[in-house]
């Protein structure tokens, strides 16, 4: 008998080349993706690019690359309501300082 080692860890290199996977989809969108890449993902898909065609250059579903694009939107407008609160609380204290008679920003000669 003899002792034959066999890998079965995934496709040969030329079977990949074969498909079309570059480098660009990494690890053929399997394991984590950071939050950078995910963007930039999607920010290529509001740019205009095909759902289809860019999950299949990423490997990743087109049903996740939509939960990507809805989450990244969501965050987008909840981002703008905080920044607007932010604002407006501030516009509020700087009204309340000017009917107190009191100044908002104090300035300091420089001597």
């Amino acid at each position: 008998m003899s002792n034959v080692n066999v890998s079965v860890s995934g496709p040969a290199e030329g079977a990949r080349r074969a498909t079309g996977a570059g480098p660009e989809t990494g690890r053929g969108g399997k394991g984590r993706w950071s939050a950078k890449r995910k963007a930039s993902v999607v920010l290529e898909l509001l740019r205009g690019a095909d759902l289809e065609s860019t999950s299949r250059k990423y490997g990743v579903t087109a049903a996740t690359l939509t939960e990507w694009r809805d989450a990244f939107l969501a965050a987008g407008a909840e981002a703008l309501k905080a920044e607007t609160a932010m604002e407006n609380e501030l516009l509020r204290e700087r009204i309340r300082r000017i009917e107190d008679g009191k100044p908002f920003l104090r300035w300091r000669s420089r001597k």
